[in-house]
């Protein structure tokens, strides 16, 4: 019964995505008067997806929790063991039911949009409806007709077991007594919010896309469809931030590998369209305050727009093995056709609109704003690219010789590596930078303190030992003790890498810190405010530009949380008795004993007790262990970590002083039988880590602050668009 009503909650909503997008389209060729009726009814329709998609994905969370392992879904994603929670996310953590989760949360956003006051894009309207209807109506298709959460496990007269959404001939209902569970890797609480962020941040690009879309169709080549996105896309830039950075704290956590990222096909899908969807970001100012790069505006969107359908595309369809990808599945070809249809589609709008996209303004000398910011945009762009050939690269090698390459993390690293330094560069510069043409004398006058902090800051480095000199020129391994950071001296390119990285961040830092300090006091000696009040206020009338700041400070935090695990992380290995001890950097781990029991969530635990000790004193009390799922027949790792700023910090304070700390990661690798003394462990020394996840919190605050919405900036929009022409070529 609650099947049979989730599948038809789930058919009504296709139909009404099918309608609506079909009386958009035809209300645009209607006679003036009688196309607001069919609108209105479009529009109707649309929102009316949402309730509908509501049900069926509570009719899918209610057969998960009841334990209806009669529907084939329920009893591959879920067990009795399960906590309820987990049964909860389950719903996210399946092929099919994932794809429905996706269909909701677009359909939210899309029913969102639509109940927003159209009076002065009444014209648009239309063509926002389809490019959203014409999305949601191909991926709830998938999920009714490919991949349907609500199909029945049936018996065959010889006892063969197969799944189908309607009884076959000669069959029964099948009742299995329990179901496999989820897959391990994804028991774990960021199984909670890191699938909704990232398919949050992927769903909500289809709403500027869809006004980009909208914009071509009607000839509007004005900045109103940017102004009224703005927010829409720095929310998605948000989620599908969050998304990457939660997925790589979970990573950390129960992967085993000591690291956050380690370039997997589908960290990368997901990761390029936040490359074109940040380059948008910036390009998007540079339109509204010159008119210029409306092309590349919209091409930057058309790509972020496919770069999300192509990265569900690869978790779904199997091509590419991958610890966060889906089993095979039919829906590959189909998700093909779909993403090659929309970008001719869109590129052919395009080029239909190319004159009149032409640019109001050119870019007059690469020594301005405009330059800088187009230089970032071909970085972006150019890592985007990188990173695609590296992804489709195994692909097209097999399919032209039989024989699947692989491009590891050292491919990624050393071509983007230079890529990303350029972007942190120009974070420091291109703020100082004036519009139009900016003087070198005066860019250089801001520079000179910066750069003198950055200097400093690599005396500081090498004087501390922390990059040797000598390692500087030094293209062995050393053997020698190094100073706070680096257990074995860092040598030759590495080294060098560490003193631009830490150069980069330090220099970016200043300038960006600067740019508050010259505000505040301007204000202050203009209308003679307390300087915190006055930074107060400059923030709050200039979210935009000082959210801006404050993300690229996170940015500069995470960078030296980057630059501090990547070049200066060590790790070893070592098999130890009880008593016994094993030493890497200042901290030294003892092994004090070894406990295995039965959990009541159907999983084996055996779990180490380690002291940690950090130049010779007790610090912390660690327990790695191995849990062994029996229903799956799969073991996950869960590290000890000190000082995890999930598991130590209590405070603010804690906070504080557990940032600039190296993380001690210890993995239990295996043991002896119990009874007996002996266990291995690998133990990682992660300086700087913490960097990272300290300047996600400010990344995530800058972009609240820059999304924060301003009335009086929403009322000149609205009175900007009102009076805005239409391009000549409109139809």
């Amino acid at each position: 019964m609650i099947a049979n009503f989730g599948l038809t909650a789930l058919t009504l909503a296709f139909l009404c995505a099918l309608y609506a997008a079909g009386i958009a389209a035809a209300s645009t060729r209607m006679v003036q008067g009688k196309e607001a009726t069919w609108l209105a009814s479009a529009r109707n329709a649309a929102i009316l997806a949402w309730p509908l998609l509501v049900l069926a994905a509570l009719s899918l969370i209610t057969l998960l929790v009841t334990h209806h392992y009669e529907i084939a879904y329920v009893s591959q994603v879920t067990s009795r063991s399960m906590p309820t929670y987990l049964k909860v996310t389950a719903l996210w953590g399946g092929q099919a039911g994932s794809i429905l989760w996706w269909c909701l949360l677009m359909s939210t956003f899309a029913g969102a949009v639509m109940l927003r006051p159209w009076e002065q894009d009444r014209a648009q309207l239309p063509y926002v409806i389809v490019a959203t209807m014409v999305t949601l109506a191909f991926f709830v298709g998938l999920v009714l007709f490919i991949e349907n959460p609500f199909a029945r496990w049936w018996q065959q007269a010889n006892g063969d077991i197969t799944s189908a959404l309607f009884q076959p001939s000669g069959t029964r209902l099948y009742f299995p007594l329990d179901g496999k569970g989820l897959n391990p890797l994804l028991r774990h609480p960021g199984m909670i919010i890191h699938p909704p962020m990232l398919y949050t941040g992927f769903v909500s690009f289809v709403i500027p896309f869809a006004f980009a879309f909208a914009a071509l169709a009607t000839g509007r080549t004005d900045a109103a469809w940017i102004k009224s996105t703005r927010r829409w896309t720095l929310v998605a830039w948000l989620f599908l931030s969050c998304g990457l950075v939660l997925g790589g704290r979970w990573a950390y956590d129960v992967l085993g590998w000591g690291g956050y990222w380690g370039w997997d096909p589908v960290e990368i899908a997901a990761f390029l369209p936040w490359l074109t969807s940040t380059a948008f970001l910036h390009s998007v100012m540079i339109q509204e305050k010159r008119g210029i790069l409306k092309r590349w505006n919209m091409l930057l969107i058309i790509l972020t727009y496919d770069l999300v359908i192509f990265g569900t595309f690869l978790t779904r369809s199997g091509v590419l093995s991958s610890v966060h990808a889906f089993a095979q599945s039919a829906i590959g070809p189909v998700f093909f056709v779909f993403i090659a249809v929309t970008f001719l589609t869109c590129v052919g709008m395009l080029l239909w609109r190319w004159d009149a996209l032409k640019d109001e303004n050119v870019v007059e000398t690469w020594l301005s704003r405009e330059g800088a910011f187009l230089i970032n945009n071909v970085l972006f762009i150019g890592i985007a690219a990188t990173c695609f050939y590296g992804v489709i690269a195994p692909l097209i090698s097999e399919l032209l010789t039989g024989t699947k390459i692989t491009l590891g993390p050292p491919f990624y690293k050393s071509t983007t590596g230079p890529m990303f330094a350029g972007l942190v560069l120009l974070m420091g510069i291109a703020p100082l930078m004036a519009w139009r043409q900016a003087s070198a004398r005066a860019l250089g006058r801001l520079l000179w303190i910066p750069f003198g902090m950055a200097v400093t800051a690599l005396v500081a480095l090498i004087a501390t030992n922390v990059i040797p000199v000598r390692g500087l020129f030094t293209a062995g391994s050393g053997a020698s003790a190094g100073g706070a950071y680096s257990v074995v001296p860092l040598v030759g390119g590495a080294a060098w890498a560490a003193l631009l990285g830490f150069f980069l961040a330090v220099f970016t830092g200043t300038t960006t810190v600067l740019e508050f300090w010259r505000g505040a006091r301007a204000r202050t000696k203009s209308v003679g405010e307390n300087f915190f009040i006055a930074l107060w206020r400059l923030v709050g009338r200039n979210r935009r530009r000082y959210g801006g700041y404050v993300i690229h400070l996170g940015v500069v935090f995470m960078a030296i949380g980057i630059v501090g695990i990547e070049l200066f992380q060590k790790e070893t290995q070592g098999t130890l008795s009880l008593g016994e001890s094993l030493a890497l950097g200042p901290y030294t781990l003892r092994y004090e004993g070894l406990s295995q029991w039965d959990a009541d969530d159907g999983r084996q635990v055996t779990r180490a007790t380690v002291s940690v000790a950090r130049d010779g004193a007790f610090v912390a009390e660690l327990h790695p262990r191995k849990d062994f799922y029996y229903e799956s027949q799969q073991p996950m790792s869960i590290a000890g970590l000190f000082p995890s700023l999930n598991s130590s910090v209590r405070d603010t304070a804690q906070f504080l002083r557990a940032i600039p700390e190296a993380d001690f990661y210890v993995l239990l690798v295996g043991w002896e039988p119990i009874g007996t003394d002996g266990a291995t462990f690998k133990i990682y020394y992660n300086p700087l880590v913490n960097w990272m996840w300290g300047g996600t919190l400010v990344f995530i605050l800058g972009t609240l602050v820059a999304a924060w919405p301003d009335v009086a900036e929403e009322k000149r929009r609205v009175v900007a668009i009102g009076r805005a022409p239409v391009a000549s070529g409109a139809d």
